[in-house]
């Protein structure tokens, strides 16, 4: 389910809140399945409790899954994909930065939304 790159310069509880993200997205993980616990996946992943439980933290935070007590952890029910202002306003900074490389690079606008929809439609 989860495959980390410790190559990536990416935090692991990031990739981790990535990944389940894209497997809820390409519909791998839907509305009430169950995800491991926070030991299990610590295991599975050969990484500390603590780094798991810091992006299942994160990931609830967002809506994206509960804890029930006593059961375990879900997709959540009532999941709801919805924009977040403030988050769209820095990952709009983001784009720019990457726009503004390509741009640099001289790759066309033809090029750039080439790439942009052959991505997007790779992430379901």
């Amino acid at each position: 389910m989860i495959q980390l790159d410790s190559k990536a310069g990416k935090p692991i509880y990031e990739q981790i809140i990535e990944q389940i993200k894209l497997n809820v997205m390409k519909g791998y993980l839907a509305r009430g399945d169950t995800i491991p616990s926070v030991r299990k996946l610590a295991l599975e992943l050969s990484i500390t409790p603590t780094t798991v439980a810091k992006a299942y933290q994160e990931l609830e935070r967002q809506g994206i899954i509960e804890t029930i007590v006593g059961k375990g952890t879900f997709i959540a029910s009532d999941l709801v994909f919805k924009v977040d202002e403030q988050k769209l306003a820095g990952l709009e900074e983001k784009l720019f930065q990457q726009l503004l490389g390509f741009k640099m690079m001289g790759v066309s606008k033809e090029e750039i939304l080439k790439r942009v929809n052959e991505i997007y439609d790779s992430i379901g």
